[in-house]
């Protein structure tokens, strides 16, 4: 090699040399103010399912940025946890916080309990017709609240104007399409009603929702036949949704239940969560072993069948719920017209007294007589 090529080869290996040196500066100065949080010498539960470890947590902005050993990083803010657990935010994948967020966005209640995030489901906060407000404004508990929203989409940016605390995310609820569309009458859907309810569960799920949600043991949600929840399901798997449910029964005919839940995931290609998968009232108690072996089988066909449940033996709900679906036909208004009639309160005291498999009797399930 030429003295010329080895001061060529040693001018371009210096020139190397110093970038090195100079992208491992930049490093370590970036390293040292790269958070703005450190959560140090925690042990880490990352949510994987993995075993513990001992590591420091790095937040830039609102994001998690490292996790691993940061003890040659600085942060302007920095927490000793060691002998505490640190792991990511829980997950509320069933809240009913709707309008209690309104009220309390802070939703410390929650939020110090370490959820970060709430999904809605059963029902949702939209879409609503002018009817739908009409109703809602005049049937608040407690909490009293403006409805300036029509879509769920426009909910969900109305907490987010407000400033709440946690992420937040929806299903939208079959029940309110079906209320939207048909009104709280137990009658099937038009062709062109159906068509009607996909529409709205199209623009729903391109705002952003998480797919179909309903309890089927509560009215309008009952009226509901599974050919129409298919129907709108089709549409929430289009855009990679999710069906989950109360389902039909979670007790005499929980196995029926269980049933169609499959049935809609099958027919509609979406997968499918059962919430709080349980079994009400002690003479189903055994059905339980045959649920969970019906489940397994649909997910070794190939389908996308997954549960949860609640970790206590006890359960509630509204009093309407001990009574039968038809008293609701028609909504409240029509409910307290029959209750005002002597011999249509006889009528529901019995039905509320007998045995059936017709619909789930939540006064006779905990044992009342």
């Amino acid at each position: 090699m030429t003295s010329r090529k080895m001061i060529s080869c040693n001018i371009w290996f210096a020139i190397l040399l110093t970038a090195l040196l100079v992208l491992t500066v930049a490093g370590q100065i970036s390293q040292q103010s790269a958070y703005d949080i450190i959560i140090r010498n925690g042990t880490v539960y990352d949510g994987t399912g993995g075993a513990p470890r001992r590591a420091d947590v790095g937040i830039k902005g609102d994001q998690i940025a490292a996790i691993g050993d940061l003890s040659k990083a600085k942060a302007a803010t920095e927490v000793d946890v060691k002998g505490l657990a640190v792991a990511p935010g829980f997950i509320n994948m069933l809240s009913h916080s709707e309008t209690s967020l309104i009220a309390d966005y802070h939703s410390l209640s929650e939020l110090r309990q370490g959820v970060t995030t709430q999904i809605f489901g059963e029902s949702s906060m939209g879409p609503l017709n002018d009817v739908m407000k009409r109703n809602r404004l005049t049937t608040q508990g407690d909490i009293k609240y403006d409805i300036p929203w029509t879509t769920l989409a426009d909910y969900l940016k109305y907490l987010e104007q407000r400033g709440v605390s946690q992420n937040v995310a929806s299903f939208i609820g079959a029940g309110t399409i079906r209320e939207y569309v048909i009104g709280l009458e137990d009658k099937p859907p038009t062709t062109q009603q159906l068509e009607q309810m996909q529409e709205l569960v199209r623009r729903e799920m391109e705002a952003g929702a998480l797919g179909i949600t309903t309890a089927l043991i509560y009215a309008p949600n009952y009226f509901a036949k599974t050919d129409e929840l298919i129907a709108m399901c089709k549409v929430a798997s289009k855009y990679r949704g999710k069906y989950i449910a109360h389902i039909r029964s979670e007790a005499n005919q929980l196995l029926e239940a269980v049933e169609e839940l499959i049935r809609i995931s099958r027919e509609a290609n979406i997968p499918a969560e059962i919430y709080h998968l349980k079994a009400s009232g002690e003479q189903n108690w055994p059905k339980m072993d045959a649920v969970i072996k019906r489940i397994n089988d649909a997910r070794r066909q190939g389908l996308k069948i997954t549960a949860d449940m609640y970790t206590y033996t006890a359960g509630a709900t509204g009093l309407t719920s001990t009574m039968p679906p038809w008293v609701l036909d028609g909504g409240y208004e029509a409910l307290y017209r029959r209750l005002q009639d002597a011999e249509t309160r006889k009528k529901i005291a019995a039905a509320m007294r007998t045995p059936t498999n017709e619909w789930e009797n939540m006064f006779l399930l905990p044992g009342s007589l």
